[in-house]
């Protein structure tokens, strides 16, 4: 398999970012769900929402990888059986779950870096609170994080059922670039 994007499918840098981005978007929420049932006394209740924002901060890197190799590797184009409303749909969603992470991310440190405090990367590095001290910054961006993500993982949702309906029932080979294959 070749490492950057043909004409025809995906390569193996962008297979690889895109599942990756994906499992780590359904893990992050999973863990944000299951953080917002634990109580004080949880053994997990510091550990856990440090887990979650180190990974949201190299999901965050990620991200900045993947917009880099989109611009190196341009991604295939659409296509030829796909009509200008399925092309729009396809822009709209992509750059909609584009902004809708970077959106999500930027809420999740300003929550996080609220008080003032860099936020620590598993020991691995920080990142410093640029911005703090907002009225009611934590509250207001913690609001924005949770509709953001549940918004996020609805079009995320969409987005796979939109794969799987051209997979199975227009019988093209939307999927089948995503996985690397020859669409031949």
């Amino acid at each position: 398999m070749q490492w950057r994007n043909s004409p025809l499918r995906f390569g193996l840098v962008s297979i690889l970012l895109h599942w990756a981005v994906a499992l780590t978007v359904f893990g992050l929420f999973g863990l944000g769900l299951w953080m917002g049932g634990l109580d004080y006394y949880s053994p997990w209740y510091r550990t856990a929402p440090d887990i979650h924002k180190g990974i949201g901060i190299l999901l965050f890197l990620v991200m900045l990888l993947r917009l880099a190799w989109r611009l190196f590797s341009p991604p295939p184009g659409p296509l030829a059986s796909h009509g200008p409303l399925v092309r729009l749909a396809s822009r709209a969603g992509h750059g909609l779950l584009y902004l809708g992470l970077f959106a999500l991310m930027i809420a999740g440190y300003l929550i996080s870096t609220a008080d003032g405090q860099p936020i620590e990367v598993f020991g691995w590095f920080q990142v410093p609170a640029l911005v703090s001290g907002l009225p009611d910054q934590a509250d207001v961006a913690g609001e924005a994080h949770e509709l953001l993500a549940w918004a996020l993982v609805g079009l995320a949702v969409l987005h796979a059922l939109a794969a799987l309906k051209h997979h199975f029932i227009d019988r093209d080979a939307t999927l089948v670039r995503m996985l690397g294959r020859n669409t031949r």
